[in-house]
Protein backbone atom coordinates (compact mmCIF):
# COMPACT_ATOMS: atom_id res chain seq x y z
CA UNK A 1 0.00 0.00 0.00
CA UNK A 2 2.89 2.30 0.99
CA UNK A 3 6.33 2.99 -0.71
CA UNK A 4 8.93 4.56 1.46
CA UNK A 5 10.94 6.38 -1.39
CA UNK A 6 13.72 7.62 1.02
CA UNK A 7 15.44 5.51 3.74
CA UNK A 8 19.05 4.33 5.05
CA UNK A 9 18.18 0.80 5.93
CA UNK A 10 21.63 0.48 6.66
CA UNK A 11 22.26 3.08 9.32
CA UNK A 12 19.11 1.96 11.07
CA UNK A 13 18.59 1.19 15.07
CA UNK A 14 18.36 -2.78 15.23
CA UNK A 15 18.16 -3.14 18.73
CA UNK A 16 14.79 -3.75 19.12
CA UNK A 17 14.84 -6.44 16.33
CA UNK A 18 18.26 -8.04 18.06
CA UNK A 19 20.44 -6.92 15.24
CA UNK A 20 18.64 -8.58 12.49
CA UNK A 21 17.89 -5.91 9.59
CA UNK A 22 15.33 -8.89 7.84
CA UNK A 23 12.99 -8.54 10.76
CA UNK A 24 12.87 -4.70 10.46
CA UNK A 25 11.88 -4.79 6.85
CA UNK A 26 9.07 -7.72 7.87
CA UNK A 27 7.81 -5.15 10.28
CA UNK A 28 8.07 -2.79 7.22
CA UNK A 29 6.08 -5.07 5.09
CA UNK A 30 3.60 -5.94 7.98
CA UNK A 31 2.87 -2.48 8.03
CA UNK A 32 1.84 -2.01 4.31
CA UNK A 33 5.08 -0.62 3.03
CA UNK A 34 5.51 -2.20 -0.64
CA UNK A 35 8.58 -1.25 -1.31
CA UNK A 36 11.76 1.19 0.09
CA UNK A 37 14.69 2.80 -1.61
CA UNK A 38 17.61 2.73 -0.09
CA UNK A 39 19.86 5.97 -0.85
CA UNK A 40 23.32 6.18 -0.95
CA UNK A 41 25.35 9.21 0.46
CA UNK A 42 28.66 8.29 -0.31
CA UNK A 43 30.89 5.81 -2.57
CA UNK A 44 31.33 3.34 0.05
CA UNK A 45 27.99 3.35 1.00
CA UNK A 46 26.78 3.08 -2.41
CA UNK A 47 28.30 -0.56 -2.75
CA UNK A 48 26.27 -1.49 0.62
CA UNK A 49 22.51 0.26 -0.45
CA UNK A 50 23.48 -2.57 -3.94
CA UNK A 51 24.29 -5.61 -1.70
CA UNK A 52 20.73 -4.58 0.11
CA UNK A 53 18.68 -4.30 -3.05
CA UNK A 54 20.28 -7.25 -4.29
CA UNK A 55 18.87 -8.92 -0.53
CA UNK A 56 15.41 -7.91 -0.58
CA UNK A 57 13.49 -7.96 -3.30
CA UNK A 58 11.13 -4.89 -2.66
CA UNK A 59 14.16 -2.92 -1.98
CA UNK A 60 15.84 -0.06 -4.77
CA UNK A 61 19.11 1.47 -4.51
CA UNK A 62 19.96 4.85 -5.26
CA UNK A 63 23.50 6.24 -5.31
CA UNK A 64 25.48 9.06 -5.26
CA UNK A 65 27.43 11.40 -2.85
CA UNK A 66 25.43 13.35 -0.40
CA UNK A 67 26.59 17.19 -0.20
CA UNK A 68 27.85 16.85 3.23
CA UNK A 69 29.93 14.26 2.26
CA UNK A 70 31.73 16.80 -0.19
CA UNK A 71 34.11 18.51 1.41
CA UNK A 72 37.68 18.89 -0.32
CA UNK A 73 37.74 16.78 -3.21
CA UNK A 74 35.31 16.23 -5.61
CA UNK A 75 33.76 13.04 -5.97
CA UNK A 76 34.42 10.78 -8.68
CA UNK A 77 31.44 11.03 -10.57
CA UNK A 78 32.60 7.46 -12.68
CA UNK A 79 32.46 5.35 -9.63
CA UNK A 80 28.97 6.70 -9.11
CA UNK A 81 28.32 5.75 -12.97
CA UNK A 82 29.87 2.39 -12.29
CA UNK A 83 27.71 1.72 -9.15
CA UNK A 84 24.95 2.88 -11.28
CA UNK A 85 25.03 0.18 -13.75
CA UNK A 86 23.11 -1.83 -11.23
CA UNK A 87 19.69 -3.53 -12.65
CA UNK A 88 18.30 -2.55 -9.73
CA UNK A 89 19.96 1.21 -8.76
CA UNK A 90 16.55 3.08 -9.80
CA UNK A 91 18.29 6.74 -9.12
CA UNK A 92 21.01 9.04 -8.62
CA UNK A 93 21.49 10.71 -5.49
CA UNK A 94 21.34 11.55 -2.87
CA UNK A 95 23.23 14.65 -4.10
CA UNK A 96 22.24 18.57 -3.66
CA UNK A 97 23.32 21.67 -1.82
CA UNK A 98 23.25 22.26 2.43
CA UNK A 99 24.82 25.67 2.94
CA UNK A 100 23.71 25.10 6.45
CA UNK A 101 26.54 23.67 7.65
CA UNK A 102 28.99 24.35 4.78
CA UNK A 103 29.17 27.77 5.02
CA UNK A 104 32.75 28.49 3.42
CA UNK A 105 33.22 29.47 -0.31
CA UNK A 106 35.74 26.52 -0.71
CA UNK A 107 33.54 24.40 0.51
CA UNK A 108 30.74 25.04 -1.23
CA UNK A 109 32.27 25.56 -4.07
CA UNK A 110 32.71 21.48 -4.00
CA UNK A 111 29.42 21.28 -3.33
CA UNK A 112 28.13 23.09 -6.51
CA UNK A 113 30.63 21.05 -8.88
CA UNK A 114 29.25 17.62 -7.46
CA UNK A 115 25.79 18.36 -7.94
CA UNK A 116 26.55 19.75 -11.26
CA UNK A 117 27.97 16.14 -11.93
CA UNK A 118 25.30 14.55 -10.60
CA UNK A 119 22.96 16.11 -12.70
CA UNK A 120 24.75 15.73 -16.04
CA UNK A 121 25.42 11.90 -15.15
CA UNK A 122 21.44 11.48 -13.74
CA UNK A 123 20.51 13.53 -17.54
CA UNK A 124 23.33 10.96 -19.56
CA UNK A 125 21.73 7.29 -17.85
CA UNK A 126 17.92 9.93 -17.85
CA UNK A 127 17.77 8.71 -14.39
CA UNK A 128 15.70 10.98 -11.77
CA UNK A 129 18.07 13.12 -8.89
CA UNK A 130 17.44 12.62 -5.61
CA UNK A 131 17.83 15.63 -3.82
CA UNK A 132 18.87 17.41 -0.32
CA UNK A 133 18.48 21.26 -0.18
CA UNK A 134 19.42 23.13 2.81
CA UNK A 135 20.09 27.23 2.79
CA UNK A 136 20.76 27.06 -1.07
CA UNK A 137 17.67 27.41 -2.67
CA UNK A 138 18.24 29.95 -5.37
CA UNK A 139 21.71 27.92 -6.69
CA UNK A 140 19.56 24.31 -6.34
CA UNK A 141 16.77 25.50 -8.50
CA UNK A 142 19.48 27.41 -11.13
CA UNK A 143 21.70 24.15 -11.29
CA UNK A 144 18.49 21.93 -11.55
CA UNK A 145 16.90 24.12 -14.19
CA UNK A 146 20.83 24.40 -16.30
CA UNK A 147 22.23 21.13 -15.93
CA UNK A 148 19.50 18.49 -15.22
CA UNK A 149 16.51 16.98 -17.02
CA UNK A 150 13.12 18.07 -17.75
CA UNK A 151 12.30 14.54 -18.97
CA UNK A 152 13.92 12.31 -16.34
CA UNK A 153 13.66 15.23 -13.73
CA UNK A 154 14.04 14.29 -10.34
CA UNK A 155 12.69 14.21 -6.36
CA UNK A 156 13.62 17.32 -3.37
CA UNK A 157 13.55 14.77 -0.74
CA UNK A 158 12.22 15.17 2.93
CA UNK A 159 11.10 18.90 1.63
CA UNK A 160 11.04 21.87 4.25
CA UNK A 161 11.47 24.66 1.95
CA UNK A 162 8.84 27.27 0.94
CA UNK A 163 5.70 27.39 -1.33
CA UNK A 164 6.99 29.45 -3.51
CA UNK A 165 10.31 26.95 -4.40
CA UNK A 166 7.85 24.14 -4.25
CA UNK A 167 6.05 25.93 -7.04
CA UNK A 168 9.23 26.42 -9.34
CA UNK A 169 10.52 22.74 -8.75
CA UNK A 170 6.96 21.63 -9.65
CA UNK A 171 7.27 23.13 -12.88
CA UNK A 172 10.77 21.72 -13.69
CA UNK A 173 8.83 18.56 -13.50
CA UNK A 174 10.14 17.53 -10.41
CA UNK A 175 8.27 15.64 -7.21
CA UNK A 176 8.31 16.32 -3.57
CA UNK A 177 9.07 14.14 -1.03
CA UNK A 178 7.35 14.19 2.63
CA UNK A 179 8.83 12.89 5.48
CA UNK A 180 7.60 12.79 9.34
CA UNK A 181 8.71 16.41 9.55
CA UNK A 182 4.93 17.04 8.56
CA UNK A 183 3.79 15.72 11.79
CA UNK A 184 5.98 18.27 13.98
CA UNK A 185 4.06 20.84 16.15
CA UNK A 186 5.89 23.62 14.68
CA UNK A 187 5.13 22.53 10.80
CA UNK A 188 2.29 24.67 10.31
CA UNK A 189 3.67 26.24 7.13
CA UNK A 190 5.09 22.81 5.75
CA UNK A 191 1.52 21.64 6.25
CA UNK A 192 0.32 24.67 4.08
CA UNK A 193 2.89 23.19 1.10
CA UNK A 194 1.32 20.23 1.64
CA UNK A 195 -2.06 21.01 1.34
CA UNK A 196 -1.31 23.03 -2.20
CA UNK A 197 0.70 20.08 -3.65
CA UNK A 198 -0.96 18.38 -6.57
CA UNK A 199 -1.72 14.68 -5.58
CA UNK A 200 0.04 13.11 -8.54
CA UNK A 201 3.86 15.27 -8.07
CA UNK A 202 3.65 13.89 -4.44
CA UNK A 203 5.68 11.07 -2.38
CA UNK A 204 5.77 10.02 1.03
CA UNK A 205 9.18 9.09 3.33
CA UNK A 206 10.54 8.10 6.11
CA UNK A 207 14.34 9.17 5.63
CA UNK A 208 14.70 6.72 8.84
CA UNK A 209 16.66 6.23 10.66
CA UNK A 210 16.11 10.11 11.32
CA UNK A 211 13.29 12.55 11.67
CA UNK A 212 10.87 9.67 13.48
CA UNK A 213 7.06 11.01 12.93
CA UNK A 214 4.50 11.79 15.63
CA UNK A 215 3.63 9.48 17.62
CA UNK A 216 7.06 8.38 16.99
CA UNK A 217 9.19 11.42 18.14
CA UNK A 218 12.49 10.27 20.35
CA UNK A 219 12.63 6.96 18.60
CA UNK A 220 14.96 5.91 15.99
CA UNK A 221 12.58 6.11 12.77
CA UNK A 222 12.13 3.08 10.40
CA UNK A 223 10.58 2.48 7.34
CA UNK A 224 7.49 0.89 8.81
CA UNK A 225 6.69 4.78 10.35
CA UNK A 226 5.71 5.65 6.49
CA UNK A 227 2.18 4.47 7.56
CA UNK A 228 1.99 7.12 9.83
CA UNK A 229 3.61 9.62 7.40
CA UNK A 230 0.80 8.39 5.16
CA UNK A 231 -2.49 8.61 7.58
CA UNK A 232 -0.90 12.50 8.59
CA UNK A 233 -0.89 13.47 5.04
CA UNK A 234 -4.43 11.90 3.76
CA UNK A 235 -5.94 13.81 6.40
CA UNK A 236 -4.41 16.94 5.24
CA UNK A 237 -5.54 16.38 1.77
CA UNK A 238 -9.23 14.79 2.45
CA UNK A 239 -8.37 11.46 1.45
CA UNK A 240 -8.36 7.73 3.16
CA UNK A 241 -4.58 6.44 3.93
CA UNK A 242 -5.61 3.70 0.88
CA UNK A 243 -5.44 6.59 -1.60
CA UNK A 244 -3.08 8.55 -0.46
CA UNK A 245 -1.09 5.08 -0.88
CA UNK A 246 -2.05 4.14 -3.76
CA UNK A 247 -1.57 7.83 -6.01
CA UNK A 248 2.12 8.10 -4.16
CA UNK A 249 3.16 4.92 -5.21
CA UNK A 250 2.20 5.21 -8.80
CA UNK A 251 3.98 8.77 -8.17
CA UNK A 252 6.84 6.29 -7.58
CA UNK A 253 6.79 4.23 -10.24
CA UNK A 254 6.36 6.96 -12.81
CA UNK A 255 9.07 9.14 -11.72
CA UNK A 256 11.54 5.64 -11.15
CA UNK A 257 10.43 4.15 -14.17
CA UNK A 258 13.08 1.79 -13.65
CA UNK A 259 11.90 0.24 -11.02
CA UNK A 260 10.01 -2.82 -11.59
Amino acid sequence: MFIDSHCHLDRLDLSGYGGDLDQAVEAARQAGVDRMLCIGIDLENGRKVVELAERYEDVYASVGVHPLDCKEIVPDIDAVRYLAEHKKVIAIGETGLDYYYATTEGVQAVQRQSFINHLQLAAELQLPVVVHTRDAREDTIDFIREYGSKESAGVLHCFTESLEMAKVVLDLNYYISISGIVTFRNAAALREVVRYLPMDRLLIETDSPYLAPVPHRGESNEPRFVADVARFIAGLKGVTPEELGLKTSENFFRLFSKAF
